[in-house]
């Protein structure tokens, strides 16, 4: 069973990004034969900055690597490394029709919410699909969101195979549903594009900050609260740890917690639960040396891979 999953170097990782896809993937590498890439092409849809995207391009590794990926058990590597993608992306699109790439949920939610779009964004699930195809793919973790762009994925694979013969293995999403939407500061999805993110890593006092600054509704510490479930704190702590999510729901519903104690307990549980992971990112941000030929003994096996199937699309489809 090959497992493949990717993450965009588009900004600081957050908390979505580890439980939503980080945290099922680094469970999965030790069930299968794990591709696990940065997607800086990806990341070309939204942002325009060089420096900042090699920057976010290494700290996305070490973020991955602190976090428990396991290079001995999972191939480690740069999407730009494999530019048999971009050929296989092409070759993949002229069979995408226009209609099933104007039903994607990420273009349509950027358009609406005004948020730049262009053509790498609408074309995104081609790629994406390119990812997916070129490593024989079987399993993809994917939050609910992405969800959709596994089923496009499928989608064009069929009709590739249908025009030119069996040539690609159709992937299966796996979807951690308890975990499917993270919220963010704001309520709605965690996002970087939103700006609403709580970071894995960062600067204690400023974190605690941005935390302790989720607005909550006028009501007393006194007050019961029968919605607490609807809590956005109580949300957030159910998905870090949901004994003590659940725990401070069942106080804030009786009444007597201050919203003040709340978003310092949330505070607390997310600080400690990434202290391990904070200790192992310094240890390696010191040896970018280690950091580097992960990625690139990663690239040279997932290229070996994606130059088989790359080749077996070109003759199928009548270019060898």
């Amino acid at each position: 069973m090959r497992i493949l999953s990717g993450i965009q170097p588009s900004g600081a990782l957050h908390i979505g990004n580890y439980f939503g896809m980080m945290r099922p993937a680094i469970e999965l590498q030790a069930k299968g034969e794990a591709f696990y890439f940065i997607a800086d092409y990806h990341s070309m849809t939204s942002l325009f900055d060089a420096a900042e995207r090699r920057k976010n391009t290494l700290d996305v590794a070490l973020d991955f690597l602190a976090c428990g990926l396991d290079p001995k058990r999972a191939v480690f590597f740069k999407q730009s490394d494999v530019p048999e993608v971009c050929e296989l992306s092409w070759l993949l699109s002229t069979l995408t029709p226009m209609g099933l790439l104007q039903r994607a949920h990420s273009f349509k939610d950027k358009a609406d919410k005004g948020i730049p779009v262009n053509h790498a964004l609408f074309a995104y699930p081609v790629l994406m699909a390119a990812d997916i195809l070129i490593y024989d793919s079987n399993i993809v973790p994917v939050g609910q969101d992405q969800k959709q762009h596994v089923e496009m994925t499928r989608d064009i694979a069929s009709k590739f195979n249908e025009q030119y013969g069996q040539t690609f293995v159709i992937p299966e999403p796996q979807i951690r549903e308890a975990v499917a939407k993270v919220p963010g500061i704001d309520g709605e999805k965690m996002s970087k594009s939103y700006g609403n993110t709580i970071e894995i890593f960062g600067d204690e006092k400023a974190l605690r900050k941005k935390i302790m600054a989720i607005k909550m509704d006028s009501r007393q510490p006194a007050d019961p609260k029968p919605d607490a479930d609807q809590n956005l704190a109580i949300q957030l702590l159910k998905v870090i740890n949901a004994g003590t999510g659940q725990e401070f729901e069942e106080k804030l519903r009786a009444g007597g917690l201050g919203y003040g104690d709340l978003k310092k307990k949330l505070f607390e549980v997310y600080w400690e639960y990434f202290a391990t992971a904070r200790a192992k990112r310094a240890e390696l941000a010191a040896n970018p040396d280690y950091v580097n030929k992960v990625l690139g003994e990663g690239a040279m096996k997932a290229r070996a891979k994606a130059m088989e199937v790359l080749k077996r699309a070109r003759k199928a489809s009548g270019l060898e």
